[in-house]
């Protein structure tokens, strides 16, 4: 199973940097991502009528692909992550970037899964019988040509793709100057699979030659992308959302909360906590700020604070929390609202339940929050007046992710409410049309 949570990338998005490649005059960039763009609907086309077994067999034989030349894709990734340690990258970005052959193993096998899934195309939706004997139904088609905006996350190139071509769609794919040399690769493998089975290379392109030019022209190809995704830092995605003519299914940042209830198992509190915040902390489904009601703050709070301080977590609390343990920082509102992708938290004691809604709701990104509870109201009442992508009860907030939640991979994890919300797969890539049967019916 693939990585499938981002991490912001810390300082100037890829949108900002100089492309480590020389950039075409902007009118010849515009020119060659808008014929990129009209292969990709003109390769959609062939997957029109392609049937399961067709796209499966492709998802395969790009996995097997990847995985005879991963020498050939570690090799260009080694200087990918050459220019980034040049360039000062961070280690946890840097570690994002690097592929060796297991990990490459690991990305071929998402394609795997994605093979095994049921195809959304032509899944019926809903249907009925009109009173006047037409049969409707509303059934499931591909969105077209999907573009994807992304940063050093090489894995989103194959799962993109896999995604894309599973549900009967081309991608165009900006991946971004630091991931250029293994994307390129990558990129051509996937294409070499495709055309094995006399399916068009086509169906899988990547504008990454062109640079920041060539991500603001995809942004503007209207009428040939049919939907674009960024996926990556909270300034790259305002950036996409601001720029972008063309549809963008917006996804979010994660400053996500773990609620512990008065009523809360607190011996099985705490390692959901620990899970939460340190299992990975650069990702967007991290927890961030830990809320504690205060009737079991004396019991709980020493506990957690000790154990965040043995994982090397800073902690930034309220009064309360600064008295219960050593080293914490007093928190400001900054720390509310911060989704710091690093080992800090701010923590929280809190009144009652209304209190942590109240504050979640002022906070909150949407992505998604944890109760942690055995009291049934309590449960039922944080998930229907919380209002984010994925509620946790009793678990923790790093299951919020496609392959988590049996969806194989992951376009990426939408905080947005139309179309698209929480971790997006297969039926997220596709839209609805109406087929409508008659008997020579004409409306009177």
């Amino acid at each position: 199973m693939t990585l499938s949570c981002d991490a912001v990338t810390q300082g100037q998005t890829d949108l900002d940097r100089e492309a480590i490649v020389p950039e075409p005059p902007v009118g010849d960039v515009t020119q060659a991502v808008l014929e990129v763009a009209r292969r990709a609907k003109l390769a959609a086309r062939s997957l029109a009528n392609a049937t399961r077994a067709t796209k499966d067999a492709a998802l395969v034989a790009m996995a097997d692909a990847l995985v005879a030349s991963a020498d050939e894709i570690v090799a260009a990734n080694a200087l990918d992550l050459e220019r980034g340690r040049d360039g000062g990258m961070a280690a946890g970005l840097l570690d994002r970037l690097a592929l060796d052959p297991a990990r490459i193993a690991s990305i071929a096998d998402a394609l795997r899964t994605v093979a095994g899934l049921p195809d959304p195309v032509g899944e019926v939706v809903r249907g009925s019988t009109l009173p006047n004997g037409l049969r409707l139904r509303q059934i499931r088609v591909p969105m077209g040509v999907v573009g994807m905006i992304y940063e050093a996350r090489p894995n989103v190139t194959v799962d993109a793709t896999g995604l894309a071509i599973k549900s009967g769609n081309a991608v165009v794919l900006r991946g971004g100057s630091a991931a250029q040399s293994g994307n390129e690769v990558i990129v051509r493998v996937l294409g070499r699979a495709l055309e094995s089975l006399d399916l068009p290379a086509d169906l899988v392109q990547s504008i990454d030659a062109y640079g920041r030019p060539g991500a603001v022209a995809l942004m503007h190809a209207r009428g040939l992308v049919d939907v674009l995704v960024p996926r990556g830092g909270a300034d790259l995605i305002r950036t996409v959302v601001r720029e972008s003519t063309v549809p963008v299914i917006e996804t979010g940042v994660g400053n996500c909360h773990v609620y512990v209830d008065a009523t809360a198992d607190l011996e099985a509190a705490l390692p959901i906590v620990l899970n939460a915040k340190t299992q990975r902390v650069g990702v967007c489904n991290a927890a961030e700020t830990l809320l504690v009601h205060e009737a079991v703050a004396d019991a709980f709070l020493p506990t957690a604070l000790a154990a965040l301080a043995a994982a090397e977590v800073t902690v930034h609390g309220d009064e309360r929390t600064v008295a219960a343990g050593d080293g914490v920082l007093v928190a400001t509102e900054t720390d509310w609202e911060t989704e710091y992708l690093a080992p800090e938290i701010a923590v929280r004691v809190v009144a009652d339940l209304d209190e942590a809604i109240d504050h979640i709701r002022t906070y909150s990104s949407g992505h998604t929050e944890a109760i942690l509870t055995r009291d049934l109201p309590s449960s039922e009442r944080f998930a229907a007046e919380i209002d984010s992508a994925a509620i946790m009860i009793n678990a923790s907030t790093r299951f919020t992710d496609g392959g988590e939640f049996g969806l194989g991979a992951e376009l990426g994890i939408s905080t947005q409410k139309l179309h698209a919300r929480g971790p997006m797969g297969l039926g997220e890539l596709t839209t609805t049309k109406w087929i409508v049967n008659g008997d020579n019916h004409i409306r009177p």
